[in-house]
């Protein structure tokens, strides 16, 4: 699906004064690291056979890639190859909204990024409270969810390359289990089960954000595009591999559970797949579930702590936040974006799995459109600049395809409650109040900033015309 077109560019981040760091990011844990991005596993799409039933849950994680997942996926490709940095998608609505819009995304995308990781401590002790109760609360959830913290921010720390390699470990690790139920439930199956849909007894609300915060955060793998082995062929290859993997690995779970067992759709919530497993193969099918959904939690908070502190890197490199943003460990990783980027993962880690879930779902919708906007804005003011990955049909077929997405961003936010509306809109104000504040500080030289003189520039001829990278 996604195929390099050719081109041959030099990528920013193969320059030698930036080579000093850590390894390079190669194919195999790039793909896991994306399904960490994006997914981890079937562990929390319960709630969408609660919500809306069998049939429309199996529909849904077919359909609603083909509408999200893909144009999404694509536009990374296109845009991550364009501009293969560390930034991401910030450098894409900067270079093509200006510097403000580029800094209100890259607020809005890492006030997100924290919420999305204060939601896996609190899945990991949801899967284990069952066998081990203390877990359920007090101070012993406390105690874990810091420890947990800890650990998996300092394997960050250590670097990308051994973050990528554990993310290949846990998924493995994670998948298997749904492979052994699918070989159990064969002769339990009854395919009329997955027929069961009652229209007028949809929880649309639960339904929809369940498939989008499943199936959303294609963009973010683009925040490491400048720590990827030869980005121009690697990430487009990665995005496909992930996709067919993300995919497969929600529908085929979905399909063993909803066929195999009798439905209760009061029973379908957090955690249920564990109970699947007890009654398709035993207490030991069990135990696996729940340990592959604790190490899936691991590998989505590893992972996606990794795009945001070196989203904030990439921000740092372009003079958008304080040089001390950019500095790195002798291990090649964000020293001051790991810290900044754990510091609101426990205080989060309080709140409930679908608050944190229906907020960050709004907070995603008002940057993906930036990023769209940005998208069909550069096939406009630099149709010439190098694209090693091209999305076929054209600045009009950029648009239609963005038409989709961007209804269905509509809707999410039609149904979203006024209290999710009203902690979006004070954490969407964050951006616009800390803007004038940093720039501030740089005028008063409080703080050192500074831009890497490496980075191309979307307004130069020399980028417009294609030779940049020449």
């Amino acid at each position: 699906m996604l195929e390099n077109n050719g081109v041959d560019y030099i990528a920013i981040n193969d320059t030698p004064s930036r080579l000093n760091h850590g390894g390079k990011v190669s194919v195999l844990p790039l793909i896991f690291l994306t399904f960490y991005e994006v997914s981890g596993g079937p562990f929390v799409v319960e709630d969408s056979v609660g919500a809306a039933g069998p049939l429309l849950a199996l529909a849904g994680f077919l359909l609603f890639p083909i509408i999200w997942s893909i144009p999404e996926a694509l536009i990374t490709a296109e845009m991550g190859t364009m501009f293969p940095e560390d930034g991401g998608y910030v450098v894409w609505v900067s270079s093509a909204l200006g510097p403000f819009w580029g800094f209100q995304q890259g607020c809005m995308k890492w006030i997100r990024g924290v919420m999305d990781k204060a939601v896996y401590p609190v899945l990991f002790l949801d899967y284990l409270k069952s066998g081990i109760p203390a877990l359920g609360g007090g101070l012993p959830r406390i105690v874990t969810v810091l420890a947990l913290t800890i650990v998996l921010t300092y394997l960050n720390y250590r670097g990308l390359t051994i973050v990528g390699w554990l993310a290949v470990l846990l998924g493995v690790f994670s998948i298997l289990p749904f492979v052994v139920m699918g070989f159990i439930s064969i002769p339990k199956l009854r395919p009329k089960r997955w027929l069961v849909s009652d229209i007028h007894d949809v929880d649309w609300n639960l339904y929809l954000n369940t498939l989008f915060w499943n199936l959303n955060y294609w963009d973010s793998i683009s925040t490491l595009a400048g720590e990827v082995k030869n980005p121009k062929k690697t990430l487009p290859k990665a995005l496909s591999y992930a996709l067919i993997l993300v995919v497969l690995g929600y529908f085929f779970p979905l399909l063993i559970g909803t066929g195999a067992i009798p439905l209760d759709r009061d029973l379908w919530t957090d955690g249920y797949f564990s109970d699947i497993a007890k009654v398709l193969g035993g207490v030991w099918l069990r135990w696996w579930v729940q340990a592959a959904a604790a190490a899936s939690n691991m590998g989505l908070f590893v992972a996606e702590m990794s795009s945001d502190s070196f989203q904030l890197l990439g921000m740092a490199e372009r003079g958008m936040l304080p040089q001390v943003f950019a500095k790195r460990s002798r291990y090649g990783t964000p020293v001051t974006g790991i810290l900044f980027s754990a510091s609101g993962v426990v205080l989060l880690s309080l709140l409930s799995c679908r608050e944190i879930v229906a907020a960050e779902n709004f907070l995603y919708c008002v940057p993906m459109m930036l990023e769209f906007v940005a998208f069909v804005r550069l096939r406009i003011i630099a149709p010439n600049a190098p694209r090693p990955y091209k999305i076929p049909g054209g600045t009009v077929g950029a648009v239609l395809m963005c038409v989709p997405p961007t209804l269905l961003i509509c809707v999410v936010l039609a149904f979203s409650s006024v209290k999710v509306l009203i902690v979006s809109l004070v954490a969407l104000s964050f951006g616009t109040i800390l803007q004038p504040c940093i720039k501030y500080s740089e005028k008063k030289r409080w703080f050192k900033f500074s831009t890497s003189s490496d980075l191309p520039d979307i307004h130069s001829a020399r980028f417009q015309n294609g030779t940049l990278f020449a």
